[in-house]
C-alpha cells in the first residue's frame, strides 16, 4: 500500500515537472512573437481599451471554434497561432489594467519585456496552484473545451464591464484574463503533445 502511494506521488511530481517545462516553453514562444511585433509596431496596442481587448480575444476564440466545427480554414493562420494570439492579448489586457492614465504613452521595448515577464510570472503561479489542486485534469480536456471556456470567460468580462467593472462575489477582470491565458497555454501544450505523438 505504501509503495503504491509512493509511486503515485513520484509519478505526479514528474508529471508536474514536465508540465512546468512545457508551460514555460509555450509561454516563451508567445513572448518571442510579442517582442518581435513590438519591434515592428511599437506599443500601438496601448490605445486599446478593455472592451477592445475583449473583442479581439473573442474574435480569436470564435475563429478557432469556427475552424473546429467546419474542419477547414481559408486564412493561412492556423489554430495554434490563434491560441498564441489569445495569450498575448491576455497579457496586453493585464498590462493595460495597470495603466489607468488617459495618456497613451509609447513604452520602450525593455519595459515591455519586463512587464511581460512580470505578468507571465503571476499567471504561472496561478497555474501551479490550480494544477496542484485539480491534479492536471486539463490534460483530459478537449481542445474544444478550452475554446468554449475562453468564450465563457469573455462573456463574463463583458458582463462585468456592463456592470461598470463591479462584481458582488465573482472574480474580477484580471482573474478572468489569467484563466483565459492559462486555457490557451494548456491548448498549446496539448497541440504540441499531439504533434509529437504523430511523429512517433
Amino acid at each position: 500500500m505504501t509503495e503504491t502511494k509512493y509511486y503515485s506521488t513520484k509519478r505526479s511530481e514528474n508529471s508536474m515537472t514536465n508540465t512546468e517545462s512545457q508551460y514555460r516553453n509555450a509561454f516563451l514562444s508567445c513572448k518571442d512573437i510579442f517582442i518581435k511585433k513590438t519591434k515592428d509596431y511599437g506599443t500601438s496596442w496601448r490605445v486599446l481599451r478593455t472592451i477592445s481587448i475583449v473583442d479581439q480575444l473573442y474574435i480569436k476564440a470564435q475563429r478557432i471554434r469556427t475552424i473546429q466545427e467546419a474542419g477547414v480554414q481559408k486564412v493561412n493562420e492556423g489554430i495554434e497561432s490563434e491560441f498564441k494570439a489569445i495569450v498575448n492579448y491576455g497579457i496586453i489586457g493585464l498590462i493595460q489594467l495597470d495603466y489607468k492614465s488617459e495618456s497613451i504613452e509609447e513604452l520602450p521595448q525593455e519595459t515591455v519585456s519586463i512587464l511581460y515577464d512580470k505578468k507571465m510570472k503571476w499567471v504561472g503561479s496561478v497555474m501551479k496552484d490550480k494544477n496542484h489542486d485539480y491534479g492536471e485534469a486539463w490534460r483530459e480536456m478537449s481542445q474544444e473545451s478550452f475554446v468554449d471556456l475562453i468564450l465563457m470567460k469573455l462573456l463574463r468580462v463583458k458582463q462585468i464591464l456592463a456592470n461598470d467593472g463591479k462584481t458582488i462575489i465573482s472574480e474580477g477582470i484580471d482573474s478572468n484574463y489569467v484563466d483565459i491565458i492559462n486555457y490557451a497555454l494548456f491548448a498549446l501544450i496539448r497541440i504540441s503533445d499531439e504533434r509529437d505523438y504523430r511523429k512517433d
